[in-house]
C-alpha cells in the first residue's frame, strides 16, 4: 500500500508541474468573458472530458501512434503553438472571430493544448515508463479533478472582478496566450533544428 502511494505522489507532482493549473484559470476566464454560468460550465466539462480521453488515448497509444506516423515531440509542440496562436489572436481582433470559436473552446484549445499539451503528454509517457500506467492515470485523474476546482474559483471571481475587470483582464491574457504559443513554437522549432545538427 506504501509502494502505490509512493508512486502517486511521484507521479502526481510532475504532471502537476506540467499542467501548471495557475496559468489556465485567468485563460479560461479570457476565453469565457461574457458568457452567461451555463455556458462557462459547459466548456468547463468539456475541456475536462477532452483532456482526460486525449490523456488516456495517449497513455494508452500515444508512442506507438508517434512512432508508426514519425510525429516528434517537437512538431507538437509547434502545431499546438500555431492553433494557440491563432486563437488568441481572433480574440484580439474582436468578438465576431471570438463568436466563431466559442462552441469548441472547451476542447480546443482548453482541453488540448491548455491543459493537455506538449508537456503533459511527454511528461505521462515517461512516468508510464517508471510507474507503470495505473499510478500515472491515477495522477493524472487527480489534477484534472485540480483543475476543475480550479475553474469553479474563476467562475466565482469572475463576479467579483466585475464585466470590466474580466473584459481587460481577457485582453491581457489573450497577449499572454499568443505569448506561450509563440514560446511553444520557438522551442520546437530551436530541438528541431539541434536534432539536425
Amino acid at each position: 500500500m506504501r509502494e502505490i502511494f509512493s508512486s502517486i505522489a511521484n507521479t502526481f507532482i510532475p504532471i502537476f508541474v506540467a499542467v501548471d493549473v495557475f496559468s489556465i484559470i485567468p485563460i479560461f476566464l479570457a476565453l469565457t468573458e461574457g458568457l452567461e454560468m451555463e455556458k462557462r460550465k459547459k466548456i468547463q466539462r468539456e475541456s475536462i472530458i477532452t483532456a482526460f480521453l486525449a490523456g488516456l488515448a495517449f497513455i494508452a497509444l500515444g508512442e506507438t501512434v508517434f512512432r508508426v506516423l514519425g510525429v516528434t515531440e517537437n512538431d507538437f509542440k509547434i502545431a499546438g503553438g500555431l492553433l494557440l496562436l491563432v486563437l488568441s489572436v481572433s480574440d484580439l481582433l474582436g468578438s465576431e472571430e471570438k463568436e466563431k470559436h466559442l462552441e469548441s473552446t472547451g476542447v480546443v484549445p482548453l482541453g488540448v493544448p491548455l491543459i493537455v499539451g506538449p508537456a503533459v503528454l511527454t511528461t505521462v509517457l515517461v512516468l508510464v515508463d517508471h510507474y507503470g500506467i495505473w499510478a500515472t492515470l491515477a495522477s493524472f485523474v487527480l489534477n484534472l479533478i485540480l483543475v476543475w476546482l480550479a475553474f469553479d474559483t474563476g467562475n466565482r471571481l469572475i463576479k467579483l472582478l466585475g464585466k470590466a475587470g474580466i473584459k481587460a483582464l481577457s485582453k491581457i491574457m489573450c497577449l499572454l496566450l499568443a505569448s506561450i504559443a509563440i514560446m511553444m513554437i520557438r522551442i520546437g522549432v530551436i530541438s528541431l533544428g539541434k536534432g539536425n545538427l
